[in-house]
């Protein structure tokens, strides 16, 4: 292992460690993993990146029209209509303490520094093959360069700093979901709460974590005439933007989250650039961790 990766593998574990220590005791309950329905959603916080203007501008001319327009004549309005603030994961945890969001921002770790990187390639995504749902419409990120290691060094420390403060897993992706989940996925959902996201094994970083804009999030059952359909229409949009969306993301925010991953609301805000947080909601200057 080189002395960077030692370096992160050192980080993550010593922030595994004091978390686990000093994070205001609750219990971590993974019962509902087993059972055959989703376990019942309280709420859902997370690490995310707002989309900055000059992407969601693209999307709201070129993507979204036609796309909620498909979206209606296959009948699924409900989708069409999702309320969500456009964004790139970074990780998400479910506890049904509603300061959680406060200890999400003490226990932040250093933030990455500004991400260059482009947005590129529009895919359909199941929670786990064959469950049926939910489904999601994607817009992936492209995986080279210097903003996506960043960003993918970033995911294994921020997993580790926020998955000790869970109360279980997510609700999407235990139940049928996880039946269908390979061995690598089940085994994230029952130490970190989630799969999708980067971990340190036996000394090594993983690579799970796939970033994403979603533009589409459904619990409609993911057949044939909707693969088919989302297929073409991922292909349609691909040829209107072959070369994606260059862009830089300079903030993280700690967010609130809907049962399929849709951002609800922002509460923190974190600068790429120089590391200063503030409440989005008063606009005062916080702390961001310790």
């Amino acid at each position: 292992m080189n002395t960077a990766r030692k370096a992160l593998a050192a980080t993550t574990l010593a922030l595994g460690s004091l978390l686990a220590t000093t994070v205001t005791a609750q219990s971590i309950d993974n019962s509902a993993i087993g059972k055959p329905e989703f376990r019942e959603h309280k709420a859902t916080y997370g690490v995310v990146y707002r989309l900055p203007k000059d992407v969601t501008d693209v999307l709201d001319n070129k993507v979204y029209p036609p796309l909620r327009e498909r979206l209606v004549k296959l009948g699924l309005v409900a989708e069409s209509r999702t309320f969500n603030l456009q964004h790139v994961t970074v990780v998400h945890i479910h506890s049904a303490d509603p300061t959680t969001p406060k200890k999400m921002l003490a226990a932040f770790p250093k933030a990455p520094p500004v991400l260059t990187l482009t947005l590129k390639t529009f895919y359909n995504t199941e929670a786990a093959a064959g469950a049926g749902a939910p489904w999601w419409f994607d817009l992936g990120v492209v995986k080279s360069g210097q903003g996506y290691t960043e960003m993918m060094k970033f995911n294994t420390v921020a997993t580790a700093a926020m998955a000790p403060l869970r109360d279980g897993p997510l609700p999407r992706v235990t139940g049928p979901v996880y039946e269908k989940m390979g061995d690598a996925g089940k085994e994230l959902v029952r130490t970190v709460g989630v799969s999708g996201v980067n971990v340190i094994k036996d000394g090594k970083e993983t690579a799970s974590h796939n970033p994403h804009n979603t533009l589409v999030y459904s619990m409609v059952r993911w057949d044939d005439r909707l693969k088919t359909a989302m297929n073409e229409f991922a292909a349609e949009m691909n040829a209107v933007l072959p070369n994606g969306i260059d862009t830089q993301f300079r903030e993280v925010s700690i967010v609130e989250i809907g049962f399929m991953g849709n951002v609800l609301r922002e509460f923190y805000r974190v600068s790429l650039v120089d590391g200063s947080a503030y409440d989005v909601v008063s606009g005062q200057a916080v702390k961001a961790g310790s």
